[in-house]
């Protein structure tokens, strides 16, 4: 989701009546030893907490039973009040009431083990976030209603209802087409930063495997001199963002293949972070392709959605795998097949999803290009980048 809006904040739709909350029987939570222990564990119903979700909701329910804590719970609705999201790492590193300080190495912990889940190593840093669900729960929070927690859900199986948790720890299902008559936060991951840092990944994993590799100096040097003919997008919409509605914006990358100027398949890979709404055109006037880098004058295009449990690390390393098999055989060959087969099945329900993608993208193409799935369409244009 995008860093610029709140953390889901289309969880609640459009229809704000209120609901009672449904209690699940039998749920509560054990007290853990204190608020950071959760962190690191999931509940009974909740995915695997080694898993992107699990860690979710394991640090929904230990922040969510923090807020007994008076003082802490008055510092959290005064964060939330006053920022779309909040990173837990900043927020419980500044903390002065007890149950905040205690909660802190749990963030920490939680934190490194989201970065580990999706293949984003140690440099990350901080990635959860926490935020109200829906501005219009603003006023009732600001009016002191002791809020729920809830790590909304993160697979696209028709989900109807989401599990929240109150101070004491106990769980409520909570439906996803209306509003609660109780305020909740929802706790995240920032993807926009993810994603950012889940390509570098692939570029870093491709790169070490050849994959990517610069156009060598003799081959580039009427390019240099002059500047470098590219693909730019004018403008481009998709009809579906393969984001459940709850989850908020979507996050978009786009693979581009083809054949480098050393005869290997070649992937670069292009962050999109303002295509995060359906049926949206925007115009963005992006470079898609570097032609110096090619030795075809065409290339494909793979657009895919990051839908929280992405392990980039685990996705690169399966892409070399079949590209590392293809040879150039002296003329082009599209290769955006080979990536979509390069994904493992189960990688399709809440992974990177398949938006788009675009065959044989030429160098001089130019206007709208309708993607093969029907999903989406581009507008395309030769762009020359002279050189300074």
């Amino acid at each position: 989701m995008s860093a610029s809006t709140p953390l889901r904040t289309t969880l609640i739709g459009a229809v704000l009546a209120a609901t009672a909350l449904v209690p699940l029987q039998g749920t509560a939570l054990a007290a853990p030893a204190h608020p950071a222990a959760a962190a690191s564990t999931a509940s009974a119903t909740s995915a695997p907490a080694t898993s992107v979700s699990g860690i979710e909701d394991a640090t929904a329910r230990a922040l969510a039973r923090s807020l007994a804590d008076p003082a802490w719970r008055g510092e959290v609705r005064r964060a939330a009040l006053a920022a779309d999201a909040v990173g837990l790492g900043g927020l419980t590193g500044r903390a002065t009431a007890t149950a905040g300080r205690q909660l802190a190495a749990g963030i920490t912990e939680a934190d490194r083990g989201v970065a580990a889940a999706k293949g984003l190593g140690s440099g990350a840093g901080p990635l959860l976030r926490v935020a109200l669900a829906d501005a219009s729960m603003r006023e009732r929070l600001a009016s002191g209603t002791e809020p729920l927690v809830a790590a909304a859900p993160s697979d696209d199986d028709g989900a109807t209802s989401f599990t929240a948790y109150d101070s004491r720890g106990t769980a409520h299902r909570l439906p996803l087409d209306a509003a609660t008559t109780r305020p909740v936060y929802l706790v995240g991951v920032d993807g926009a930063k993810a994603v950012a840092e889940g390509l570098k990944v692939i570029d870093e994993t491709l790169g070490s495997r050849g994959l990517n590799a610069p156009a060598p100096a003799a081959a580039s040097t009427t390019a240099v001199a002059s500047g470098i003919d590219t693909t730019r997008i004018d403008s481009v919409q998709v009809a579906d963002v393969k984001e459940p509605f709850f989850k908020g914006d979507a996050e978009i990358f786009t693979l581009v293949t083809g054949f480098g100027k050393d005869g290997k398949p070649r992937v670069d890979t292009v962050e999109m972070p303002y295509l995060n709404k359906a049926g949206t055109t925007y115009y963005p006037g992006q470079v898609l392709v570097n032609w110096s880098n090619y030795k075809y004058d065409m290339a494909d295009a793979v657009m895919m959605e990051d839908d929280g449990d992405t392990n980039y690390q685990a996705l690169a390393k399966a892409i070399a795998a079949i590209l590392l098999t293809i040879t150039d055989q002296g003329a082009y060959i599209p290769l955006a097949d080979a990536v979509l087969d390069a994904i493992p099945t189960s990688w399709w329900t809440d992974d990177p999803d398949y938006v788009d993608s675009w065959y044989t993208l030429a160098k001089s193409s130019s206007g709208k290009r309708n993607g093969a799935a029907g999903n989406g369409w581009m507008s395309v244009s030769p762009y020359h980048v002279a050189e300074l």
